[in-house]
């Protein structure tokens, strides 16, 4: 197995068609259906099924696609770190984000970088804390920006602002018109919207003040809970950074006044690690 393969079995994969791939990767047919023979005698396994007009891969064949286009993006990244000159001059900052600090801090941030490191560019992956951890781990960013809680043990990190968690609801719906902190009591028999994430946490807040939360729907996707709570299906739980979501909504938002339910937002990095001159740039704009 050679990273040419590699290639060109993800072109395959991701074009559903053998044609289209060579197509795509301008070279004939033949070869490249010789190719994957190849890799499949290596392996000893079949990485398409053949009997259907349109390629389905197999779950070896998949598990190939998900490895070979880590291992094709680590390879570039390596690639363009060996070219990181004069001191992280240039090169590419390479930065995995949770999406409400890839909306509301980062940009002014990598702005900020960018008209002082012109020859900088970037790489941005988004997701959740904990691919964004995978990531780091498998050394496809370098940087992560992600939520607490997490295991500490391999990463150094630069801890933000504290972002109590809030309760948003449809204007005074399961509550009265009254602003400021909303003690967790408050929540008792109402129908919460929560991400899966802090779940537990809130769970375990709830069981302390006395009260098991009514929990409707626990989900992964912030911008689709906060547009169940704008239609007034329920009081959505979130940490503050991220009401900027959904600037749209009309929902009205309540501090929950309880300490164990607080966050941070961290900026992370592997202990003891490389980090490019490029990434140890950025990170002194947050310390």
């Amino acid at each position: 197995m050679n990273l040419r393969q590699l290639a060109y079995f993800l072109a395959i994969a991701e074009e559903g068609n053998i044609t289209r791939a060579s197509e795509r990767l301008h070279i004939a047919q033949p070869p490249l259906s010789q190719q994957l023979k190849l890799l499949e005698e290596e392996f000893g396994v079949a990485l398409i099924e053949r009997n259907t007009r349109k390629i389905q891969i197999t779950d070896a064949g998949r598990l190939l696609q998900n490895r070979a286009k880590q291992i094709l993006e680590l390879t570039e990244k390596t690639a363009k770190e060996l070219k990181d000159l004069k001191d992280g001059l240039q090169g590419t900052l390479s930065i995995g984000t949770i999406s409400s600090a890839g909306e509301m801090l980062l940009p002014l941030k990598i702005q900020n970088f960018h008209e002082k490191y012109p020859c900088v560019d970037f790489y941005i992956r988004e997701g959740g804390t904990f691919e964004i951890l995978e990531l780091i781990k498998s050394g496809v960013v370098e940087i992560g920006v992600i939520r607490t809680p997490f295991n500490q043990d391999v990463f150094e990190c630069i801890n933000l602002p504290d972002e109590p968690m809030v309760a948003g609801a449809l204007g005074d719906l399961f509550w009265d018109g009254d602003s400021g902190c909303l003690e967790l009591t408050g929540l008792e028999g109402k129908p919460l919207l929560m991400h899966n994430r802090y779940t537990t946490n809130i769970k375990e807040a709830c069981r302390k003040a006395g009260f098991e939360p009514n929990i409707i729907c626990r989900i992964d996707d912030t911008r689709f809970m906060l547009n169940w709570a704008n239609t007034g299906m329920g009081i959505a739980i979130i940490p503050r950074d991220m009401i900027g979501q959904l600037p749209d909504a009309k929902l009205v938002y309540r501090e929950i006044k309880e300490e164990s339910l607080v966050t941070k937002t961290v900026i992370i990095w592997i202990k003891n690690n490389y980090l490019s001159a490029t990434a140890r740039h950025f990170l002194e704009a947050f310390t």
